[in-house]
This record gives C-alpha cells, sequence and structure tokens, in this order.
C-alpha cells in the first residue's frame, strides 16, 4: 500500500479540511446534476420544499441521483425527496417543479455537507430539519 498524501476525495465526496474540521460535501456532483437537468444558471433558493403545492405524481430521472445525496452527505433533503418520490407513476408539471426546486436548493448550497470537529472528544450529534416544519397546524417537523 502507496501512501499518497491527504485525503480529497472518497467515493465522489469531497472531503474539505478547515483549522478544527473535515467538511463531507458533493460540490462536483451538484455540478453535474445542475448539467445533466439543464439548471446550471438557475435561481438558487433557501429550503428544498415549497409547501404550498400538494404533490399527486413524479418524475422518475431525477430521484435516484437526488436519494443518493440524501444517503452521502445531504441528509436535509431526505424528506422532500422521499415525499416527491412517492408519486413517481404518474408525473405532471407541478411535480417537475418541486423537483426543479430540490435542484435549485443544492445549486444554492453546493459546499452544505456533513462536518466533523477535530478534537480529543469523540461524542457524534446529528442535526436536520428534514420537512422545513412542514406540518401546517403546529409548524413542527417529522
Amino acid at each position: 500500500m502507496t501512501d499518497r498524501g491527504k485525503c480529497s476525495f472518497v467515493l465522489g465526496i469531497e472531503m474539505v479540511k478547515d483549522e478544527g474540521s473535515v467538511t463531507m460535501c458533493q460540490r462536483r456532483y451538484v455540478d453535474g446534476v445542475l448539467k445533466r437537468f439543464g439548471m446550471r444558471d438557475c435561481k438558487a433558493v433557501i429550503s428544498p420544499t415549497d409547501i404550498t403545492p400538494q404533490l399527486h405524481q413524479v418524475t422518475q430521472r431525477p430521484i435516484p441521483t437526488l436519494r443518493f445525496m440524501t444517503t452521502a452527505t445531504r441528509p436535509g433533503i431526505a424528506f422532500t425527496v422521499i415525499y416527491v418520490s412517492r408519486f413517481m407513476d404518474k408525473p405532471q408539471v407541478e411535480h417537475w417543479m418541486s423537483v426543479k426546486r430540490i435542484v435549485r436548493y443544492l445549486h444554492g448550497s453546493k459546499s452544505h455537507g456533513i462536518c466533523f470537529k477535530l478534537d480529543d472528544k469523540m461524542d457524534f450529534y446529528g442535526y436536520s430539519d428534514a420537512n422545513w416544519a412542514g406540518n401546517h397546524v403546529n409548524r413542527k417537523s417529522t
């Protein structure tokens, strides 16, 4: 085995080391998603979900691409991607709009990922507001 220095990419996941932390993100993957769906110049949004439309069906192609990100470095989009994927058998225009919103959110948050602080403590904490307070009655997240 040969030492090739510090790791910068593992299975397509970028390792960004700052003083005191290492962040796993997928900037190149997001760039590829934007290119693949013709959205490189799209306007970014601050959340992956527009909670006003009620979805009834969705387009299949982007869903596996987005699902990979939910398990690799972006658990915060998991609720939205899973919710949209429920409606894959008869896609409508509003469903494609929801998928595009997720991609627009990724465009504006390319460097977001999973951050590990480098210190002597080995405590592990995870936070995610996966459905962005989707309960319309009490605004709680599921």
